[in-house]
């Protein structure tokens, strides 16, 4: 080898020898030559002394080689070189080493070169040491052989990582970075993604910790096209966890205490490690006592002693227990409480039906909501009593066996209904707190335990009252008087109109019927119009009672006189009428007309009459002309007579038509 490159050198010598050759020598010579022939160059080389050489020496095959000593250094000369392909790769041999390239000998009739940069990896590399390497081209353009260990690394490495993919096998990885999501691994020269779910069987809250380590992992997807790579390390621990969890669970048995890490804390319990496998320690298994969640009991990574409650060998569940490791409080409750005795405590939960409170850990005992007040007004307990209030309570009952207890507030405190018949006698008058309303009535409370009703209709005499809210509200004070009084069933009848005389008394003496009284239209309605009369007294006037003389109704905050023409005490209730009013004016006005006529009919007649009487004592000449004036008045009381009929008769018409 070192010969062949010897004469390499001595070649590319020569080469540079004849380029220094004159342009003019140059030119003299090829002139020269195309001026002689092959014959006489022959002739002249022939004749030139010492001279050896042989023309035929190329037809002779080699001088004096035969053809099979030919064919045989032909095949000798073939072995001496490799033959190649491109995208192949095989091994090579450092020949030398500089500050830019690695030289490799690979069999093949030129060397190749790779660059520095790609053998970072081997600090160590030297002369001799053997290498793979990719064939990237036989030669370039300048007849150089192309190589690459880049490339070559890369081709093991993607075969070596589908093998493990196929067959299931484990390989190592280096963690290089982190990444979004995950970790970057490099597995022989290629990165794969390694996700943050796949690192452990454990939630990680620091990726960093793992940056610089070399792990294992399994293949557990390839995408060819992108030549992406995942791999999980998760895998490798749960197929080992797997076999310790058959072992784990086949030794467990109920009652067993176990030595376990907090693994993961939730809203409804802790997962505790056990070795290999994981149990569950629901939040009611953690304390005898009440608690909101786990944290307050428990932290991550805690080690706590445990008690099998319950497992199924097929799912693998374990179920857990912490509490099951001291006695029931209950057990420890101090023997001298029983019924009728005082407690004190820390209220833990409050519902709908009344509140728990805590007497020692563990220990509990109900408070209804009943039982917090001698008040019959209270409905919600949280108006009462928060989490987290000390109180003193009294035991109403007490089961020991069961372990459930009953507490009560109120009997701390005297029962007011006790001396209630004293001093709530029936028509006493008392300052109330208005505390509820409903569409019945107004709840107020006149002490601490002593509630009474208030019925929507002794509100008020006058005002008529639709709901309580529109005469009074929550919080406020009203003066009432006790109306029935009921001690054993704790009831109390009140009321607060009767604190005022009945002024119906003397509205019955003013709104008499067919007075009439000036009033305001507060409201108009289909069937009616509300209206203001004197004394704040409200009255009611139908529809067709509204029309006025002209025809038109009176609208709302119109003023105008009405007469009376109903009026009820018992219910309160007043009838008016605007249309009566001009209605009656009418029809006095008619009856008026028809006595005047009356009046001059009878004139008439008695006029006649005396005419009669003075014919008899007349003169025939006489008579006739009296005859004639008898005529005359005789008509014209008929038709005095006639006319008054007749206006009555339309008069009887119009007020049918009225009722109508």
């Amino acid at each position: 080898m070192a010969k062949k490159q010897e004469a390499e050198k001595e070649l590319k010598a020569k080469q540079a020898e004849l380029e220094t050759v004159s342009g003019a020598q140059k030119e003299t010579v090829e002139s020269e030559a195309d001026s002689i022939s092959i014959e006489d160059i022959k002739s002249q080389i022939a004749a030139t002394p010492d001279q050896d050489f042989d023309w035929d020496a190329d037809e002779k095959k080699f001088g004096n080689y035969s053809d099979s000593d030919r064919e045989k250094f032909e095949k000798l000369y073939d072995g001496t070189f490799s033959s190649i392909t491109k995208g192949e790769i095989i091994s090579g041999t450092v020949v030398s080493i500089n500050n830019k390239d690695v030289v490799l000998n690979i069999g093949f009739k030129s060397d190749g070169l790779v660059s520095v940069s790609e053998f970072r990896d081997m600090p160590e590399l030297k002369v001799g040491d053997t290498v793979e390497v990719f064939v990237e081209s036989q030669e370039d353009a300048n007849g150089q052989l192309v190589l690459s260990r880049k490339r070559a690394k890369t081709q093991k490495s993607w075969e070596r990582i589908n093998s493990a993919l196929d067959n299931d096998e484990i390989i190592t990885g280096f963690v290089k970075s982190r990444t979004k999501g995950g970790l970057i691994v490099d597995i022989m020269g290629v990165e794969a993604f390694l996700p943050g779910s796949q690192i452990d069987i454990k939630p990680i809250r620091d990726y960093d910790v793992y940056v610089g380590k070399t792990m294992e992992f399994k293949v557990v997807k390839i995408n060819h096209e992108f030549k992406n790579v995942v791999v999980s390390h998760k895998v490798l621990i749960e197929d080992d966890l797997e076999n310790q969890k058959t072992e784990i669970v086949a030794k467990l048995e109920k009652g067993q205490v176990l030595e376990g890490t907090v693994k993961n804390i939730t809203d409804f319990g802790v997962f505790i490690d056990l070795g290999g496998v994981d149990g569950l320690l629901h939040i009611t298994d953690i304390s005898w006592g009440r608690i909101e969640h786990p944290r307050e009991v428990l932290s991550l990574d805690q080690k706590i002693n445990v008690v099998v409650l319950d497992f199924d060998d097929e799912k693998k569940r374990i179920a857990l227990g912490l509490k099951q490791l001291t006695p029931h409080p209950w057990q420890s409750l101090d023997e001298n409480i029983q019924v009728g005795s005082k407690v004190k405590g820390k209220i833990v939960t409050v519902a709908d039906y009344g509140a728990f409170l805590e007497i020692i850990p563990g220990v509990e005992g109900l408070i209804h909501v009943s039982e917090m007040s001698w008040s019959q007004n209270l409905r919600n307990p949280q108006e009462f009593l928060k989490v987290g209030d000390e109180v003193e309570a009294q035991v109403l009952t007490l089961d020991r066996d069961e372990r459930k207890m009953s507490l009560g507030i109120k009997q701390l405190t005297p029962d007011p209904w006790q001396h209630a018949a004293e001093k709530y006698a029936t028509g006493t008058q008392h300052v109330a707190t208005v505390k509820n309303m409903t569409n019945f009535g107004v709840f107020v409370e006149l002490e601490d335990g002593i509630d009474g009703l208030i019925h929507i209709s002794d509100l008020s005499w006058s005002k008529k009252v639709n709901h309580p809210n529109e005469f009074t509200k929550v919080g406020e004070k009203l003066d009432v008087v006790v109306l029935e009084l009921d001690v054993e069933n704790r009831k109390l009848s009140l009321g607060h109109k009767q604190l005022e005389e009945n002024p119906w008394d003397t509205f019955e003496t003013i709104f008499t019927i067919d007075s009439i009284h000036e009033g305001t239209v507060l409201k108009v309605t289909d069937k009616g119009a509300i209206v203001a009369l004197p004394y704040g007294v409200e009255g009611f006037c139908p529809t067709k009672h509204l029309v006025k003389e002209d025809g038109k109704s009176i609208k709302a905050d119109e003023t105008a006189e009405f007469k009376i023409i109903e009026f009820n005490k018992e219910n309160k209730r007043i009838v008016i009428s605007h249309s009566r009013i001009w209605e009656e004016a009418r029809a006095d006005a008619r009856v008026q007309d028809f006595e005047n006529r009356k009046k001059e009919a009878k004139t008439a007649s008695n006029a006649v009459k005396k005419v009669k009487e003075s014919v008899e004592k007349s003169t025939l000449g006489d008579l006739s002309v009296l005859a004639q004036l008898k005529e005359q008045m005789e008509g014209a009381e008929s038709k005095a007579a006639k006319k008054p009929a007749a206006k009555k008769a339309e008069t009887e018409a119009t007020e049918s038509e009225d009722e109508a």
